[in-house]
């Protein structure tokens, strides 16, 4: 009787397993328009649809995803499977949703080797596009994450740290900096109720996850700088990447261009022609560092690339999720996260003007062409693949005629 027992719930299991991935896969292959629209579709899904979870669940993982840095449309797939079916399900879930995107976005930057990039008239396009993508993304995060004086103060005092004082560490002095102001000066007097999420993952295995996202994050760059293994160099510089961002994926976008491009690892227009076409793939512009691998080392780089600069995620998701119930409660780091986010929205602002603005307008055709996309995006509501295309049929047109 055990042993039928044991099995069908091992079926069952897998039977689990199988709808995560089955729902998630579906997600990846539909979902366009970046974190927020992602979030969009997951409720529509999981909660409405399916029934995974209520209302109140779901918005308290949201609020885990953007607390956490990361990506958070992923962080709040990966927490769906997990408070689905446990690590496997979170890891399932994040398959499925993720995969199609990396696939897409390597193969693109293998079609791209052998060609002269520097003189594509459609990758000059798709560096329009990226133009336009951010700026409509700054619009919409200024309007969310600084409501208010203070907080546009924040955000104007990381665009000047930010561009006037550019190495390693300035996006990580910006953010701490943010986060210990926010914790003093935004604390929210917070008395909504919270409904107790239930997490399959024990405190003991949480704590372990955290002990080893600090530990990579500590020993990745002494290994790096002992050793002169290439690999190890690759896999710090998007480990790092993955485990220092707030905001998601535009914000990665700066910390990348500063980790692979003044190295010569791949080319500024390699870079942009690469982000303009993430904008055309479903899924999480996270996948962005599929290409930037794939550009350096073929689609074993690609591959390496996608697991260092996602598995913060995964192990921050894991060790946060069973101490959120208390954590989220807490009105001071409601402050700090609110500090970050307006912090985030400056350092924002100064990836638009470098390097994206810098190395994308260069003359009025080009602004004429990035004010037709951006409107594309911001005022007709076009799907942001109809955009990419239009950039790069348009770059086609401007090399053509020029």
């Amino acid at each position: 009787m055990e042993h039928k027992a044991a099995k069908e719930k091992r079926s069952t299991s897998i039977r689990t397993l199988l709808e995560i991935l089955f729902v998630s896969t579906r997600l990846g292959l539909t979902s366009f328009g970046g974190p927020i629209a992602h979030l969009g579709y997951f409720h529509e899904e999981y909660v409405r649809r399916r029934k995974w979870m209520d209302e109140k669940s779901y918005a308290d993982l949201v609020a885990l995803g953007q607390f956490l840095p990361g990506p958070a449309s992923s962080q709040v797939g990966i927490g769906i499977g997990v408070m689905r079916a446990g690590v496997l399900g979170g890891i399932v879930s994040f398959l499925g949703f993720t995969l199609p995107s990396v696939i897409a976005l390597i193969a693109f930057a293998l079609i791209l080797q052998g060609l002269s990039i520097q003189e594509t008239g459609w990758i000059h396009g798709l560096k329009i596009v990226a133009v336009a993508v951010v700026a409509h993304a700054i619009l919409g995060m200024a309007q969310n994450l600084t409501p208010d004086p203070a907080r546009k103060t924040f955000a104007l005092l990381a665009l000047i740290g930010t561009l006037l004082w550019q190495t390693a560490f300035t996006q990580i002095v910006m953010i701490l900096a943010a986060a210990i102001a926010g914790y003093f000066l935004f604390k929210k007097n917070n008395k909504d109720e919270h409904t107790t999420i239930h997490v399959p993952v024990s405190r003991g295995f949480a704590v372990i996850c955290l002990g080893l996202f600090f530990g990579l994050l500590l020993v990745l760059p002494i290994l790096r700088d002992m050793t002169s293994i290439h690999w190890i160099a690759m896999f710090d510089s998007f480990y790092r990447s993955g485990s220092l961002v707030f905001g998601g994926g535009h914000v990665v976008m700066p910390l990348l261009e500063r980790e692979f491009v003044p190295s010569g690892w791949v080319s500024g227009a390699e870079f942009l022609a690469g982000y303009g076409a993430a904008q055309a793939v479903p899924g999480p512009l996270f996948t962005f560092a599929a290409y930037l691998g794939a550009v350096k080392d073929g689609w074993v780089g690609g591959l390496l690339a996608t697991v260092a600069i996602f598995l913060p995620a995964f192990l921050l998701i894991f060790g946060t999720l069973p101490f959120w119930n208390t954590l989220r409660k807490n009105p001071n780091m409601q402050g700090a996260l609110a500090g970050v986010n307006a912090a985030v929205v400056g350092i924002l602002i100064a990836a638009f003007y470098q390097p994206i603005w810098t190395n994308s307008i260069l003359e009025p055709i080009d602004f004429v062409l990035a004010a037709i996309l951006f409107s594309m995006l911001t005022f007709w509501k076009l799907p942001p693949w109809v955009v990419v295309i239009t950039g790069a049929i348009g770059g086609m047109l401007q090399a053509l005629l020029s």
